[in-house]
């Protein structure tokens, strides 16, 4: 072991120490940022970097294990993405697949898509639906991939939803505009029944959320790290965690 790596780990070992279990985040969102930085950087090829990307996934979430996290939202392909030339798209989704029926090959994760289907090749669709399906009744963390998510797409599919639920009921325009809510809408959102993201990390050192889950981090804490994501350490992870339990939300207040 490298004298750099025992430093850190002894590093991360101390601040897991001090982490206080009654704050940490029961939900964390987390911007996958920077695999091609990191692969251009090791002069390597965009794809390799996407790969080294994928496989610190089950690693990032073996920590939120550890640390009591019960929900974690990760971004693997924005609809943005998908505009992306076939010869970068296409190994980036074959990529993606493995990773989501990695995840669901362990039995350890409840594994739940969010996004929009039908912006999907029929392949990735069936790698999804297929992961979903045989984790449904898996008890451990919960895992959502968006893949072909748009914040501004799920609000969108939210409210075709909404007012298609109603009209099959045979409710007026004009009765549901008395009644609409945020409540309403929330119950059509992908993420419908669990918590807003507490915690939203994005690694890379960019400072926005470029859309990730606009309707339900309203009220959640930011956390933007400096390193690629297929270098993010466990002690990167404990960071963000130790800088969101000193925070003191307001909740908008």
């Amino acid at each position: 072991m490298k004298l750099r790596d025992l430093v850190y780990g002894l590093y991360a070992r101390r601040v897991e120490s001090h982490l206080d279990t009654e704050q940490v985040p029961k939900h964390i969102g987390v911007i996958l940022d920077g695999n091609r930085r990191w692969a251009r950087a090791a002069g390597g090829t965009p794809a390799e970097g996407h790969r080294a990307g994928a496989d610190k996934i089950a690693e990032m979430l073996g920590w939120c294990e550890e640390t009591g996290v019960e929900v974690v939202t990760l971004w693997l392909l924005s609809t943005d993405n998908l505009g992306r030339p076939a010869e970068e798209l296409d190994p980036l989704l074959r990529i993606i697949e493995g990773a989501v029926s990695g995840l669901a090959s362990t039995g350890r994760w409840r594994v739940h898509h969010v996004g929009t289907l039908d912006l999907l090749p029929a392949g990735t669709q069936r790698v999804l639906k297929e992961a979903e399906e045989a984790t449904v009744d898996v008890a451990g963390l919960l895992v959502n991939v968006a893949v072909g998510y748009g914040g501004r797409q799920e609000i969108a599919d939210a409210v075709r939803s909404l007012l298609l639920d109603h009209a099959s009921r045979g409710t007026s325009v004009e009765d549901i505009a008395e009644v609409l809510d945020i409540d309403h809408i929330a119950e059509h959102l992908y993420t419908r029944g669990q918590p807003d993201p507490d915690l939203i990390i994005r690694t890379s050192g960019e400072q926005r959320l470029s859309g990730f889950m606009l309707w339900q981090s309203a009220h959640s804490e930011y956390y933007f790290c400096e390193v690629f994501w297929p270098a993010f350490r466990k002690v990167d992870f404990l960071r963000a965690l130790r800088d969101y339990a000193a925070r003191h939300r307001r909740y908008g207040g």
